[in-house]
């Protein structure tokens, strides 16, 4: 499923996704490199240096947010 990330790695985000103002900025992020990038919660957690429970939480959020 996907290697360790490095502290050192950047990744770049596109722009439009910050357009949608009725999410948080962390459940656009985690979004993205969830969906669009593949990676995993720990992974991201590092990434943002977040633990990967509120990585979960971010998503789920996120999720139930576009639901509606």
């Amino acid at each position: 499923m996907g290697g360790s990330v490095e502290t050192t790695q950047e990744v770049e985000f596109p722009s439009y996704i910050f357009k949608d103002r009725s999410v948080a900025v962390l459940e656009i992020l985690v979004e993205y490199l969830k969906d669009t990038k593949g990676m995993n919660y720990h992974d991201i957690g590092v990434l943002l240096n977040r633990d990967e429970r509120t990585i979960w939480t971010a998503y789920n959020r996120v999720k139930a947010k576009r639901k509606k």
